[in-house]
């Protein structure tokens, strides 16, 4: 297992590079002059080229980018062209509140999820499976901007109950994670009882009962391990998506993450802070694919049987 933890870890590299690598060509040829934003009303043809060789901006791209690469190994990303901070000390700042999102609103949409896909699975014919699957249907095709509005709309301007923006306190953090998990939980509830009823079907289920088995144990022991495989799966690639999903929270509710951190950079044409949160971001996406495939094999011997003999690689 530890061997192949490792050989995906060497593998995420390239993959790593290839993303930057695309980011990286596509904000270098992108429209726009940074020096035009950064200099305003002193700008002349003379101090924009002054501006760039001092930034490292008229250097060929190849060499622009593999100076970026080199960076990226010892810890610096660069600068913002506007404030000139590093972008390794801003990122330090907002990527804890980006987490502190994505860490609550992950734990809260599978704590309410996974019981509800249980609980509508055991009764699949009754009003609470039909309520279940309508929820789904709503939360899937609700925006999630949509549904961050109209809660600042109840929540905060015509109740005052609850912070519109910031993260000065925990109550600040309830209406951007319950925007953040309100999709992403109709998901997870819906696939989890799909694959309980497809579970509670199969055969040895069927044996366990006849064997006299409790039915609490025939749920908990046998039915959900299985069903949780493709919930599992679903989790890891949720976690990825939030990354982007961040973005929209944080730039409604006003939170100094890194999503609003990447919007902001976009729009001044900051290609440093950019390329430094892509990286962050393909980092995390990265090793949720391999913490995925770790839960995998701790559900199912077979597929860890596979890991250990180095027959499977499963991505």
């Amino acid at each position: 297992m530890w061997k192949y933890i490792l050989k995906r870890l060497l593998l995420t590299i390239p993959i790593l590079l290839a993303v930057v690598f695309i980011v990286f060509t596509l904000l270098y040829f992108a429209p726009g002059d940074i020096t035009i934003q950064m200099l305003g009303t002193q700008w002349t043809p003379e101090a924009a080229a002054a501006l760039k060789h001092e930034l490292g901006l008229d250097l060929p791209f190849f060499v622009q980018f593999i100076n970026y690469i080199g960076g990226i190994f010892t810890g610096n990303l660069g600068i913002l062209f506007m404030s000139r901070e590093p972008v390794a000390a801003m990122l330090a700042v907002c990527l804890p509140n980006t987490l502190y999102i994505l860490v609550t609103s992950v734990t809260l949409a599978v704590v309410i999820s996974i019981p509800i896909g249980i609980l509508a699975a055991l009764k699949p014919n009754s009003w609470f499976s039909g309520f279940t699957t309508a929820f789904s249907l709503i939360g899937v095709s609700a925006p999630a901007f949509w549904v961050g509005l109209l809660l600042v709309l109840l929540f905060s301007l015509r109740l005052g109950w609850l912070p519109a923006s910031g993260l000065e306190s925990p109550a600040a953090l309830i209406l951007p994670a319950v925007t953040m998990s309100l999709t992403y939980l109709a998901s997870l509830s819906r696939t989890t009882r799909s694959s309980m009823i497809e579970a509670m079907r199969m055969d040895y289920i069927r044996t366990a009962r006849a064997k006299g088995v409790k039915q609490h144990s025939i749920i908990f022991k046998h039915a959900l391990r299985n069903a949780l495989l493709p919930t599992v799966s679903l989790i890891g690639f949720i976690i990825g998506e939030m990354f982007g999903g961040a973005t929209i929270v944080e730039t409604i509710f006003g939170i100094p993450g890194m999503g609003r951190l990447l919007v902001e950079s976009v729009n001044k044409r900051d290609m440093n802070p950019v390329l430094g949160c892509v990286t962050v971001m393909a980092i995390g996406v990265a090793l949720m694919s391999i913490l995925t495939d770790v839960a995998f094999a701790f559900l199912d011997p077979r597929i860890k049987a596979q890991y250990v003999s180095g027959g499977k690689s499963h991505g």
